[in-house]
């Protein structure tokens, strides 16, 4: 068997996504207040739960757009409430599921550059999947985790995980 860059990419920033929804949900059916919760952060100088949120989103459509070589969808950032947080993730799992498979063909060579204020990135496929996209895209679905903790949500590490793959 193998694995296309698909395979491990559309699957794995769906199931993140999914599972980012569901903790916002448990933060609402326990009552917390989401007004305060949007604006919590782990530290002072990290990003709230919203921009957390934000950019799992960005990192997982970019990533799907720049491996399948389609069109970013552009996204502002200005949720909100959780209704427009999980508006903003069902419009990104909408995206992700709606790119062909095909279209990845060849991605683990595609030039993917990356450009930020202070530096230039260039990858192959394959390395900007595994050495930017996964670790960034995790980063920020286990920081939104670990600030409604934080914050006293009851979310258990199954929360985090949710639905495996089992044989």
């Amino acid at each position: 068997m193998t694995l296309s860059i698909y395979d491990v990419a559309s699957p794995i920033l769906v199931r993140g996504l999914t599972n980012l929804s569901g903790l916002l949900d448990k933060a609402l059916a326990e009552g917390f207040d989401e007004a305060v919760l949007i604006q919590a952060r782990l530290h002072e100088d990290m990003r709230p739960l919203a921009a957390q949120v934000q950019l799992a989103s960005d990192s997982a459509k970019g990533a799907v757009a720049r491996l399948a070589g389609v069109d970013n969808p552009a996204m502002a950032d200005d949720e909100t409430n959780f209704a427009e947080l999980k508006d903003r993730i069902a419009r990104t799992l909408a995206f992700i599921e709606g790119v062909d498979p095909a279209a990845f063909a060849g991605a683990e060579t595609r030039p993917v550059t990356l450009k930020t204020p202070s530096r230039e990135m260039n990858f192959d496929g394959l390395g900007y999947l595994t050495s930017f996209v996964l670790p960034n895209f995790h980063f920020h679905v286990t920081t939104a985790y670990a600030i409604l903790r934080k914050e006293g949500v009851p979310l258990s590490k199954m929360d985090y995980l949710g639905r495996l793959s089992l044989i």
